[in-house]
């Protein structure tokens, strides 16, 4: 427990050494204010921009409501720019401890690797999940403000089902981050394989109910419809599965590869 401490300590301490408390919060908070005050403004900017040529708003076109927009702010927004700036944040999390030596010193300490890899995972994931939820919240009171309210009931299980993803994104990134020394390839790899797992979300129900990303469906729903799908506690599983999974093959790579003897 107290190597733990210390280590999730180590990572706040770099967390501010690289302005990522800063820069993070602030991206997720640009995105959350976007979705709404586009949609909001959208038809103006359009009517402004090609009523000239003809364009015309459809004015029986149904007005979105608080919950679809903060949906369509989780589903456009946050899973994809803020997917890839939550892998460019994280890509060196344990490439750069193999590259400039700490993960072996670290290891030459009376450390086990679980703790290494739980201080590593647990303390990002906290940050980065603040920081979604950040976001999250500064699109729900720009939702509530030009659109409509959004029941706080479906506004937390929402929140619960995509931080669950949003695990997943954590785990799987410094996975990769641990099997590959070069950033660049950390980032194709987790870029490729994140955004392809949220494409194909909603081409089979068999797949979704092993699929990570489902997760954000199911939140997307309860904003949109306002009740829970029953597969949703399915994909939550099958989800934690996948989380461990992912830190199991971390745990075997580390403890095979014997950084503390090179």
């Amino acid at each position: 427990m107290n190597n733990f401490t210390v280590l999730a300590k180590k990572e706040f301490v770099q967390m501010v050494r690289e302005f990522k408390v800063i820069w993070l919060p602030l991206a997720f908070i640009f995105l959350g204010i976007t979705q709404p005050v586009v949609s909001y403004y959208l038809p103006s900017i359009l009517e402004a921009l090609g009523g000239g040529q003809g364009i015309t708003i459809d004015p029986s076109m149904a007005a979105q409501t608080g919950g679809e927009v903060l949906a369509s702010t989780l589903g456009s927004q946050f899973d994809q720019l803020g997917v890839m700036i939550i892998i460019v944040s994280m890509m060196g999390v344990v490439q750069s401890d193999k590259a400039n030596g700490m993960l072996a010193f670290i290891l030459t300490r009376p450390v086990t690797v679980v703790s290494y890899i739980s201080g590593k995972i647990i303390s990002n994931y906290l940050f980065v999940a603040c920081s979604v939820a950040l976001g999250y919240l500064v699109s729900y009171l720009y939702a509530v403000f030009l659109f409509t309210s959004v029941d706080f009931v479906n506004l937390i299980v929402a929140l619960l089902f995509y931080l669950l993803w949003i695990l997943f994104i954590v785990s799987f990134t410094t996975m990769i981050s641990t099997i590959f020394n070069s950033q660049g390839i950390i980032a194709l790899i987790s870029i490729v394989f994140l955004l392809g797992c949220r494409m194909i979300v909603g081409l089979s129900p068999v797949i979704d109910n092993v699929n990570p990303a489902s997760m954000s469906k199911y939140a997307m729903e309860v904003l949109i419809l306002g009740t829970v799908n029953t597969q949703a506690i399915w994909g939550a599983l099958a989800a934690l599965e996948l989380t461990a999974l992912t830190i199991l093959v971390t745990n075997i790579w580390i403890s095979k590869k014997k950084f503390h003897n090179e």
